[in-house]
């Protein structure tokens, strides 16, 4: 039996044709953050908080009106998440385990610290080498004691059940999205962090066998790094 999903993409530049080919059954909202006119019925919002302000976004102002399933990606999402239209098939056909009700959507599962010194600080993008302020965007959101490390699929792209989002109260997301705009680093934060905003462990134990890094797909750019 067919599912609905809403895709909630979070727009800046990137081209959208690729959402012409969806599977059927797939419902895309599009938040533009950059040139107006990407998508019909697109929703403009203020270029601030990149994803993740997107996303808490969308979570408090559809709260009570979210799909059985809803995905959320980026613009082009394949470069993280290469069997992406593959994924959205499959969800729109077969729907989502509740519980635990998530899913990561990426390649690369990654691991990080508090501080980002495993993967944040020697990212390309950070040439100063800045730590990740993980730390002070959690005790923003939760207010308890941060983890040590974090288990992710880079891209910050994931799918969730309508019942594993609203198992935390709008007002949690409110906050979240709050703190998603107070930090610069907020949203890096948030990519290691989703399935923590929505209680549920995220990989299983053992999911890197003592690694730091899996791909699911091959990467030639990776190699040998």
């Amino acid at each position: 039996m067919a599912t609905a999903v809403d895709l909630v993409v979070a727009r800046w530049e990137e081209d959208l044709a690729w959402l012409g080919n969806v599977a059927s059954g797939i419902r895309p909202q599009v938040y533009n953050k950059g040139a107006p006119g990407a998508w019909p019925g697109e929703t403009a919002l203020p270029n601030q908080g990149r994803e993740a302000h997107t996303y808490l976004h969308h979570l408090v102002e559809h709260y009570d009106a979210l799909s059985v399933v809803t995905v959320f990606c980026q613009g082009r999402p394949f470069d993280h998440a290469f069997d992406f239209h593959r994924i959205l098939a499959r969800l729109a056909r077969e729907g989502l385990a509740d519980p635990p009700g998530f899913e990561w959507i990426g390649h690369i599962i990654d691991t990080d610290d508090a501080a980002g010194s495993l993967l944040y600080q020697k990212w390309s993008k950070n040439p100063e080498g800045r730590p990740l302020d993980l730390a002070g965007t959690w005790a923003d959101v939760f207010g308890t004691p941060c983890p040590e490390r974090f288990t992710f699929a880079c891209g910050a792209q994931f799918a969730a059940t309508r019942a594993r989002l609203r198992s935390r109260p709008r007002a949690f997301y409110e906050r979240a999205l709050e703190a998603g705009t107070a930090r610069e680093d907020a949203p890096h934060a948030f990519e290691r962090m989703w399935n923590h905003v929505f209680g549920v462990p995220g990989f299983p134990a053992g999911f890197l066998a003592g690694r730091e890094t899996v791909y699911r797909k091959r990467v030639k750019r990776l190699e040998g790094a």
